[in-house]
């Protein structure tokens, strides 16, 4: 039984060594990660590939070998990942290339660069100037292994041709917009090591150094050939990635290079077997992890990275450095028009037209000093400067309108609070012409202060209407319903005075005044001549003096006042005379009929 025990788990160990096992193997082979579009012209992503490196958690780095097609590229990969032609990948001269677009090899390297364990992949690309190909299907190979690699080996046979360096053309581009940034701040991408490999029959004459500095040193053009002007241009412009170049030269690994593949390193030239040994080792002192705008990528990062790239590449007829340019600003021009909408929204509206202004220029200038920070790009960042500049115009556009409506929410709020109060003042129980006036002064002192915006003016020219036409009103009932009430006034007091205080001098006081009222009014026809009397100025005074001053306003308290004096006088009228006996101050009516109140004598 144990021996049994013992089979069945010595064969599920060997089961998991070999699926184990089976699973490397199936990784031990080149992938397709770019593929040519059915027209030749532009790329495609090859989900195989692309999983390969998804599954990668360290830092990756990509080692890509570019040159002329049957140039050697491939034979040149295996060599340096140690592998044989019938291992790595495809070689031209011994079969059909599978090298069309770009391929991985599926295990990466692991190195550790700066104590970071870091995965390098070695890339294959398809080479130029093949029969059936476009150049623009050439500059988009060139143009993505220039983006996504970290060591660029341009593997050229002999020398170096003008168009070896035309071909450098978008790698200057490039440079110019991405690389020329300050140091210490985060650029796009850091810039490809460029590693001019020149493999050659001879070692004698020129270094590969002087090679390299030759061919792009200036060439005369007296003829002013535009063809001679670009190239040097690019000439120059080379200069700008400086020390992120360098040459080597690589003799040719023996003289029969169709049987390479089934020769061992002891069967090809010694020279050769050295160089390469040194290749290898320049090749990994250069590697480093790839960093996009700051940081390093895995491998899902490196697939979302490729599938930006790629979609800028392919966008248009030419790939072009702005195409990239935009893809790399895209994220920075959104989160500077973020910052612009979220200066903007603590903005309280609405405001004035100019206040609005002056935070959309303050906000706009913050927004555009982030971006020129920020961005990433020379000569193409202008579009995107200029795109950002028309995507903050939109946002302030919906701002003033946002601005308008509020605007004229609040200034119509405050207009018929005004018109409410107008009207309230309209009917008060006791008119008075100070009352009116202090709500009048408030509604206008409010309206002024709180009304802002772009409908301010319409509003204020509506509320100096309502407001003038209020006042009017007021003004032509004041006077007619203050002598109604002075009248019916006049005729309390006449009873009140009579009956209810029984107080002569209060009961003539309003015979005067009624008698003055209805009296004038029938010598001089109407009411309104009694308002130009100096005695109905001085009523009109003393009104107001009792209905609304900074003590007492009579409209409010009125009813309450009224109903304390009916109390008190029912108090004095049932109890008061029988507590403090009959006191007078003044003369009262006498209660006592005619006749001697003397006792009678007989």
């Amino acid at each position: 039984m144990e021996h049994l025990t013992w089979v069945v788990a010595l064969w599920i160990w060997l089961g998991f060594l070999a699926s184990g096992s089976s699973s490397i193997d199936g990784l031990h082979q080149a992938f397709p990660v770019v593929e040519p579009d059915p027209g030749h012209t532009k790329l495609r992503l090859a989900r195989e590939g692309l999983e390969i490196i998804k599954r990668i958690n360290n830092p990756i780095a990509a080692v890509a070998v570019i040159g002329p097609y049957r140039s050697g590229k491939s034979f040149l990969l295996n060599q340096l990942l140690s592998l044989s032609c019938y291992e790595g990948f495809g070689v031209g001269h011994m079969r059909d290339t599978k090298t069309k677009g770009i391929w991985v090899w599926g295990l990466p390297v692991e190195l550790d660069i700066d104590g970071v364990k870091t995965s390098v992949f070695y890339l294959d690309t398809e080479g130029f100037e093949s029969v059936g190909k476009s150049n623009v299907y050439d500059d988009r190979i060139f143009a993505l292994a220039t983006v996504m690699s970290s060591v660029l080996i341009y593997n050229l046979p002999e020398t170096i041709r003008e168009a070896d360096i035309s071909r450098l053309s978008f790698a200057v581009e490039l440079a110019e917009e991405f690389y020329g940034r300050v140091k210490g701040q985060d650029v796009a991408f850091e810039p490809a090591k460029l590693l001019w490999l020149i493999q050659r029959d001879f070692l004698q004459g020129k270094t590969v150094q002087e090679m390299v500095d030759e061919a792009l040193r200036q060439v005369p053009n007296t003829d002013g050939d535009k063809n001679i002007d670009q190239i040097n241009q690019i000439r120059d412009s080379l200069a700008i990635m400086g020390d992120n170049s360098t040459a080597f030269s690589l003799p040719q690994p023996h003289l029969q290079r169709t049987k390479l593949c089934d020769m061992k390193d002891d069967e090809l030239d010694p020279t050769y077997v050295k160089k390469r040994e040194q290749l290898k080792k320049l090749v990994a002192s250069v590697i480093r992890p790839k960093i996009v705008q700051g940081k390093t990528l895995n491998g899902q990062e490196f697939v979302a990275f490729l599938e930006q790239i790629l979609e800028a590449l392919n966008k248009g007829e030419i790939p072009s450095t702005g195409s990239l340019v935009e893809v790399f600003n895209k994220k920075i021009l959104e989160l500077c028009l973020k910052l612009y909408s979220d200066m903007m929204a603590k903005v309280g509206l609405p405001l004035s037209e100019q206040s609005l202004q002056e935070a959309h220029e303050k906000s706009r200038v913050l927004s555009m000093k982030a971006f020129d920070e920020q961005h990433f790009g020379r000569h193409h960042a202008k579009k995107s400067a200029m795109q950002l500049e028309e995507e903050m115009d939109k946002v302030y556009k919906n701002i003033i309108l946002a601005n308008e409506y509020r605007s004229s929410k609040l200034c119509e709020s405050l207009y018929t609070r005004c018109e409410d109060k107008m009207d309230q003042l309209q009917v008060l129980r006791l008119p008075s012409m100070a009352k009116f006036n202090a709500g009048f002064l408030q509604c206008n002192q409010s309206f002024e202060h709180e009304c802002v915006g772009p409908s301010k003016t319409n509003y204020e020219q509506r509320m100096m209407k309502m407001l003038g036409k209020s006042r009017t009103l007021f003004i032509k009932e004041y006077n007619h319903r203050l002598f109604n009430w002075l009248v019916a006034f006049s005729l309390v007091m006449v009873v009140v005075g009579r009956f209810i205080i029984k107080f002569i001098l209060i009961e003539i006081g309003a015979w005067i005044m009624f008698i003055f009222l209805e009296t004038y009014t029938r010598m001089f026809w109407s009411a309104e001549t009694l308002y130009y009397n100096p005695v109905w100025h001085f009523i009109v005074a003393t009104w107001e003096t009792l209905v609304y001053n900074p003590i007492l306003d009579l409209d409010r308290w009125a009813i309450p006042i009224i109903l304390l004096g009916a109390i008190f006088i029912l108090y004095w009228r049932c109890y008061g005379r029988r507590k403090h006996g009959s006191l007078s101050l003044l003369p009262l009516y006498s209660n006592q009929k005619g006749g001697s109140t003397r006792p009678r004598t007989d």
